[in-house]
């Protein structure tokens, strides 16, 4: 319940800044061409408001709605999500939109998605000045990478060290380099020492879409932590710092050695009548640069008596880079731009059957959220949310403002508006697809939480 509270606080906070911003793009680019703004709404109110007030010789109302699908500003003299169509047939005036040149109405709907944009380059620049960046060079990971099901099915085997899709050499791990791999005819990985290729399908990112298990992860040393007092470990001279390298004989990860302990744990009876006690292991381990073996007996539920050191910064090499407050700037908008051009290269798998299956809603976007409060992973992850609203918002679909952008397009170019009861339809029709797309959303959250 507190994980569930934790994510819901962060999400919420998130899409409030969001809206808030995007709304407050128009609002600003509004008041800029003298249009009346009637309202300024942080999510939906149909029927009723949590909270209004309208400050006096103001002409705007600023509201809080209950329903926490985003927001909108009203702005005279347009039909937008509030429908209202009875403003539209009277006489037009002055500072309605309707009654600005065409430029002017452009820049007041692309000031939402503008912002938007501006707001995620400028979190990712104060991400990077407050915390700098720092990542595992892929191609350095000792011991490779651990690989789901639908990897190894086309050649991929647990320890192998990436190294390059179709000769451009991988950097860190992350959403662009699963792109690349997937867009890949061949992938370069080490293995065993010796450089191999593993040859990519076309249909491989649609399948990995339907995999609950990421791609790959590191495969992490066991490195022993802390050593649990008259536990077989201590017992056997075990300390904390040690690297086990080996399990009887074996080269191991920390994720083999749970394997195959629990392995043993299975064939515990098939073992005992083969007269071999599968509780005694040996170990190879490092101290200090030197290579030591011991044999010891495990206690009845497999386990040492050991706790693993989990801080990845200890366990495998890290790319450390801090940035000035003006070194961050460029960087910032680097980050915003690639994080940019890789969402909308992904979107292609969203037409696909897999892709659609995938589409998620509010739950989806809340787990993405870590379970305890990390501020560095809030002002990511709202940065990357702000990427998407702001180029979902620009696709031409009516009732978005790429929308409306679309059809103003088509005015400079026709040198005329559209009627606005043909405006009237298409914003209908575009809010009937927009709410049947989050229904479908939201349904695919619900299943995925049962089944």
């Amino acid at each position: 319940m507190e994980t569930f509270l934790i994510r819901a606080l962060q999400l919420i906070m998130s899409l409030s800044l969001l809206v808030i911003i995007h709304e407050g793009g128009h609002f600003l680019f509004a008041r800029l061409f003298k249009v009346r703004v009637e309202k300024f709404c942080l999510f939906f109110d149909p029927w009723f408001t949590l909270f209004k007030f309208k400050p006096k010789k103001s002409e705007t109302e600023y509201a809080v709605g209950w329903l926490p699908l985003g927001g909108y500003v009203k702005i005279a003299g347009m039909i937008d999500e509030s429908m209202d169509t009875e403003q539209m047939k009277q006489p037009e005036q002055p500072w309605e939109f309707r009654s600005k040149p065409a430029w002017q109405r452009l820049l007041i709907m692309v000031g939402g998605v503008l912002f938007n944009f501006l707001l995620a380059l400028f979190i990712y620049s104060m991400i990077l000045f407050a915390w700098g960046d720092q990542y595992i060079k892929v191609q350095e990971a000792p011991l490779g990478m651990d690989f789901n099901e639908t990897a190894k099915s086309v050649g991929f085997k647990d320890g192998d060290i990436l190294l390059s899709a179709d000769g451009v050499p991988f950097e860190r791990y992350d959403g662009d380099m699963l792109s690349q791999i997937a867009d890949a005819r061949e992938v370069s990985v080490l293995r065993n020492g010796a450089k191999a290729s593993v040859y990519i399908p076309e249909d491989f990112m649609q399948r990995l879409l339907v995999d609950s298990v990421r791609f790959a992860s590191y495969r992490f040393p066991y490195v022993v932590d802390s050593v649990m007092v008259n536990s077989p470990a201590a017992q056997a001279g075990i300390l904390p710092g040690d690297s086990i390298i080996a399990l009887n004989g074996t080269p191991i990860s920390f994720s083999d050695f749970k394997e195959m302990m629990a392995e043993r744990k299975k064939n515990e009876a098939a073992l005992l009548n083969g007269s071999i006690d599968p509780r005694l292991i040996t170990l190879t381990y490092v101290r200090g640069g030197v290579e030591n073996t011991l044999s010891m007996r495990v206690d009845s539920a497999y386990l040492m008596g050991v706790t693993a050191c989990v801080l990845t910064d200890r366990l495998l090499p890290m790319v450390k880079k801090e940035y000035a407050f003006l070194e961050s700037f460029p960087a910032g908008i680097s980050l915003g731009v690639k994080t940019l051009e890789g969402y909308v290269g992904n979107m292609k798998y969203l037409f696909s059957k897999e892709g659609a299956k995938q589409l998620g809603g509010f739950g989806t976007i809340g787990s993405i959220f870590p379970a305890t409060w990390d501020w560095h992973q809030f002002w990511y992850m709202t940065a990357f949310l702000s990427i998407i609203l702001a180029f979902m918002n620009i696709l031409p679909i009516p009732a978005l403002d790429g929308g409306h952008v679309l059809f103003l397009f088509y005015e400079m170019i026709a040198r005329r508006k559209p009627s606005d009861k043909f405006m009237e339809y298409a914003q209908m029709t575009g809010m009937i697809l927009l709410f049947g797309l989050l229904i479908w959303a939201n349904f695919n959250d619900i299943l995925r939480f049962f089944f």
